[in-house]
């Protein structure tokens, strides 16, 4: 009910949005191109992760929700979920909504589905090793990420690029290999000699797009405190 927003606030607020900031204005800056002339989608990937459509400068649409239990499975996050389950749940193992909000918060996600741990660099050792359990919380989480990119350039009407960041979204040449596969008749591609070595570039914007593809895919390493401290500066000069 709409009264909910009114009396509670009950809303989507989304999360990380002091890295989209950063690193979508930093990706303009790149693309020498101003942001009002942009469509992006920054990818915060990490222990929490969070993705945003970026239309001309403007935040239309974040994966988060009223918290960051929404959107994307994350380290210990269900990410979403058929709000049903929750009370199938609760009614089913006979615990308090305290209880049910740990499991969903910490019990679940990576470490839930995989039951090996919290970080992606194990997850992905233990799939390496034959754990299906891993394997399939990897698939699952990079399959999700996939599915948000589409459904965020069919609401901003196309893209011009994406953006990688975060520890996994900057570290992980074999999540971003497998999010941008078969994504090619959207024009996005990347190099595969390029993104497996970004690691080694040693700079705070790596292109990995390959060549021909319309849609630029850069790594950019967020810098959250730079942007806090702008933000800062500019307040205090109002």
């Amino acid at each position: 009910p709409y009264e909910y927003y009114e009396k509670y606030g009950v809303r989507r607020y989304g999360f990380h949005g002091t890295s989209h900031k950063y690193v979508s204005h930093r990706a303009a800056e790149f693309l020498e191109e101003p942001i009002e002339r942009l469509k992006l989608i920054t990818c915060h990937l990490g222990n929490g992760s969070s993705i945003a459509a970026v239309d001309q400068g403007k935040v239309i649409d974040t994966s988060m929700g009223m918290t960051p239990l929404a959107g994307l499975m994350m380290g210990t996050r269900c990410g979403d979920l058929d709000p049903s389950v929750v009370n199938y749940l609760k009614y089913n193992l006979e615990i308090t909504g305290h209880e049910l909000d740990e499991i969903l918060n910490k019990k679940s996600g990576l470490l839930g589905v995989s039951g090996v741990s919290s970080d992606k660099r194990d997850v992905e050792e233990a799939a390496m090793n034959g754990n299906k359990r891993a394997q399939l919380a990897s698939d699952m989480l990079n399959y999700q990420i996939k599915k948000t990119i589409g459904s965020y350039i069919a609401a901003m009407g196309g893209v011009d690029a994406i953006v990688f960041t975060g520890g996994i979204g900057e570290h992980d040449a074999d999540s971003r290999a497998k999010i941008c596969h078969h994504m090619d008749w959207l024009g996005i591609r990347i190099d595969t000699d390029k993104n497996r070595d970004a690691h080694k570039q040693k700079k705070d914007v790596v292109e990995v797009t390959a060549w021909g593809a319309r849609v630029r895919t850069l790594i950019i390493e967020t810098n959250e405190e730079l942007m806090i401290a702008r933000d800062t500066k500019e307040v205090i000069e109002q």
